[in-house]
Formats: structure tokens, C-alpha cells, sequence
């Protein structure tokens, strides 16, 4: 069993290891987008009719790949003022319930990024700028975060689960005090 949650942690995260990377490389891009727009707009007044466009689909795109990486590392927004009291199990226990409800809202979220997604690309959806951008394109990146992060929450769920039920319950020995 202990294998199996080892090989499943090892794909998920490098998958996560993956999107990371192209979220980081999306916020350099944004950057650069950006500041040649300003060189453009304010040395040469000849301002890009691309720069915003391609900066707001590249900031979407970084913002759902880094779902999966921001869960991974424990880095989402939560309020411990009750589990801070809580006996570790009882929290670690209340962390599965949690995680479920999110990899339910993931699933969901990967199956209207999705069908959403496949619309635009079926019915041949543009951007209403003069670029005409289909926008398949960036929506793609609803789907793929929503991927990552469902199984980034079906891997917390397996560990936590082998980790609440295979800990060492055994009394703890009396030490001698000598």
C-alpha cells in the first residue's frame, strides 16, 4: 500500500512540479508584456493593441496552474482558531472531511472548465479584440488546474487516510527513570 501512495505522491507532484514551472514562466512573461508596453506607450507613444489581452490570459493561466502547487504546499487560506484546539486525530480526521468537499468542488470545476472549454472550440469562440484569440486557448487552463488540483486533493485525502490508520497505536513505554 505504502508503495502505491509513494508512486502516486512522486506522478502528482511532478505533474504540480510541472504546471508550477509554467505558471512561474507565465508571471515572467506578464512582466515582460508589461513593461514593453510601457517602453512602447511612454518612450515611443505607440501603445501594443496585444499587451493587455495577452497579460490578463497569462495572469488566468499562472492563477489556475498554481491552484494544484498552492495546495501541495499547504499554502491555501484556512482559519485554525478551532482545529488549533483540536487532538491532532480528531484534526486530522476534520482535514479528510475537508479535503473531500474540495476534491467535490475540483471534480465540479474540472467538469464546467471542461464543457465550457469544449464549447468555445465547437462553436469557434473568439476574443472580441482585433487579435481574435480562440478562446479554447486560455480556457484550457480552467480544466487543467481543476485536473491538478482534483488529484492533488485525492493524494492529500490517500495520505492522510494511510497516515490516521496505520500510526502506531501502541502504548508508549514506561521509561525507567533512573
Amino acid at each position: 500500500m505504502r508503495k502505491v501512495v509513494a508512486y502516486l505522491d512522486k506522478v502528482v507532484q511532478g505533474l504540480t512540479s510541472v504546471a508550477t514551472a509554467l505558471a512561474g514562466t507565465c508571471i515572467i512573461l506578464t512582466v515582460l508584456i508589461v513593461c514593453y508596453e510601457i517602453l512602447m506607450r511612454g518612450f515611443f507613444n505607440a501603445p501594443t493593441e496585444w499587451s493587455i489581452e495577452f497579460s490578463v490570459y497569462l495572469v488566468l493561466v499562472s492563477g489556475f496552474l498554481g491552484l494544484a502547487a498552492a495546495l501541495a504546499d499547504d499554502k491555501h487560506i484556512k482559519v485554525d482558531l478551532l482545529t488549533s484546539l483540536m487532538p491532532p486525530k480528531a484534526n486530522k480526521t476534520l482535514g479528510v472531511m475537508v479535503s473531500l468537499a474540495g476534491l467535490i468542488f475540483s471534480f465540479v470545476l474540472l467538469i464546467e472548465g471542461w464543457e465550457m472549454m469544449a464549447s468555445s472550440y465547437e462553436l469557434g469562440r473568439t476574443s472580441t479584440s482585433t487579435l481574435r484569440i480562440p478562446l479554447y486557448l486560455p480556457q484550457a487552463a480552467v480544466p487543467l488546474g481543476a485536473l491538478l488540483l482534483t488529484l492533488q486533493f485525492i493524494r492529500k485525502i490517500v495520505k492522510d487516510l494511510v497516515e490516521l490508520f496505520t500510526k502506531d497505536t501502541s502504548p508508549t513505554k514506561a521509561r525507567v527513570e533512573g
